[in-house]
């Protein structure tokens, strides 16, 4: 036997003297009648009861990898929702799998970014580069094979499935047909509701979304709705049965959003102390309302002499020359010099999780001028670190954010209101202290340590178990 052989043997002997269960991973190590078979589910279903066995989870999120750096076209909340939940689910015993379709041919196929043993899969469909999401509906069918073709080469053996975004939904009940397990929906954005408030024909979707969502609402076995607002969305606009939505709303990490004391981090990200700040974090593009900001911030600057020099925009691509920017990145930055405020606006490009506690922490107010948002991850994670939110009255924004408590709502599209609300607030030391420190207190409700055993809960109830 040759040196390489010898390792790799010993390696083995080891790995499953530390994995009493190694068939939970790999096919040849299970016996043959608990081999990928229908009719295991039953069986699987008496041990998860008793304890006896590990619940496996496939997690799909097809047109975005949790992984990814947030602030891009097709990255936000649901990014970090995945994200946390698969982390915090690990932390509970329970092995997942998130699978996401494959956008870059050089990062490595499983990754182990999100401890616990659970994995992010990237499943090639298609060509290995970011498409547009009506050519990537194209691609479905794809993702679902070559999904199961993983499992049965690793012996995996999944109790349930949960799917983020329509289309993942649509590979959910491919997927479903094959193993005979239960599809747990989660849509994020719906398609009927953007159309409702669109402000232009680049902002809708085609019928192949529409009919997509109504095919996963109708089939799907339980829906998790982030907000009573949009169990009602799901009611009146597709038909769907409240008696298998739940209401669950997202978390936040509160090891890591937390308030920092504004000097440190300031000087963490490299603004000087005596400089003042406004904050939106979020994708660039016209629902996130950030033209009604900009003009907010032009009569701002007029208005009041002791409020921010400057609007510090967190999303999209940073130093782009304007013939590279998208279409709205362009339309911003023309706007902004058409107020002449271009030198106190600063677009920062897309920032990572690890430094958007620095960010929210460093402003002395974070604001959502969003014409949609199905929750509003941005609001929590801010309040978390201590600071208020000034945010439109929709969505999952007017159940998370508290009028004069935590922070102010605001009309869509009215940047005078805007402007007055970010006034008294700037001008106010004691109120943005109070409202932080009120925030903070909020914040805590929604601990991923406390979402995730909600979502368990309703795995189980799912299974019956």
């Amino acid at each position: 036997m040759g040196e390489w052989s010898k390792v790799k043997s010993e390696q083995e002997s080891q790995r499953r003297e530390l994995n009493p269960r190694p068939g939970a991973y790999e096919a040849s190590a299970l016996p043959t009648e608990l081999r990928w078979q229908f009719r295991d589910y039953i069986r699987l279903s008496i041990d998860l009861a008793r304890n006896e066995t590990k619940m496996n989870v496939a997690m799909l999120s097809f047109h975005t990898c949790p992984l990814a750096i947030l602030g891009g076209k097709n990255t936000g909340g649901m990014n970090v929702y995945v994200r946390e939940l698969t982390k915090h689910l690990g932390m509970l015993g329970v092995h997942v799998d998130v699978f996401t379709r494959s956008e870059d041919e050089h990062v490595p196929h499983v990754l182990h970014d999100l401890g616990h043993g659970n994995r992010v899969v990237h499943i090639p469909a298609g060509p290995e580069h970011s498409l547009p999401k009506v050519e990537l509906a194209g691609y479905i069918d794809d993702f679902s094979k070559e999904i199961h073709n993983f499992a049965d080469a690793k012996g995996m053996r999944y109790d349930m499935i949960h799917a983020h975004y329509w289309m993942s939904g649509v590979a959910g009940l491919n997927l479903k047909a094959l193993w005979q397990v239960p599809v747990v929906q989660m849509f994020h954005t719906l398609g009927l509701v953007k159309k409702e408030i669109a402000r232009s024909a680049d902002e809708l979707e085609g019928a192949y979304r529409f009919d997509g969502e109504r095919r996963v609402i109708q089939q799907v076995d339980q829906i998790v709705a982030a907000t009573e607002s949009e169990v009602e969305q799901l009611r009146t606009l597709y038909g769907a049965e409240v008696s298998k939505i739940v209401t669950i709303p997202p978390g936040v990490d509160s090891s890591k959003f937390y308030p920092i004391p504004m000097d440190e981090a300031k000087e963490a990200i490299g603004i000087p102390t005596s400089d003042r700040m406004v904050l939106f974090v979020g994708r660039i593009e016209p629902l996130k309302g950030i033209d009604t900001l900009i003009q907010a911030m032009a009569q701002l600057k007029i208005k009041c002499k002791k409020c921010p020099h400057y609007l510090v925009i967190i999303g999209g691509e940073q130093d782009l020359h304007l013939e590279d920017a998208s279409s709205e990145m362009k339309r911003l930055q023309k706007l902004a010099a058409e107020l002449g405020i271009e030198d106190v606006i600063i677009f920062a490009g897309k920032r990572g999780q690890d430094t958007l506690p620095y960010y929210y922490s460093a402003a002395e107010v974070v604001v959502m001028p969003s014409h949609y948002e199905s929750f509003g991850m941005v609001a929590l994670e801010a309040m978390a670190c201590g600071t208020p939110v000034i945010a439109s009255e929709v969505g999952g924004l007017r159940y998370l954010v508290k009028e004069g408590k935590t922070g102010y709502f605001v009309p869509r599209q009215e940047p005078e209101i805007l402007a007055d609300r970010m006034r008294s607030l700037l001008i106010d030391e004691e109120l943005r202290k109070t409202m932080g420190e009120n925030a903070a207190s909020y914040a805590k409700g929604f601990d991923w340590t406390i979402i995730a055993k909600k979502i368990l809960k309703m795995y189980r109830s799912t299974l019956q178990l």
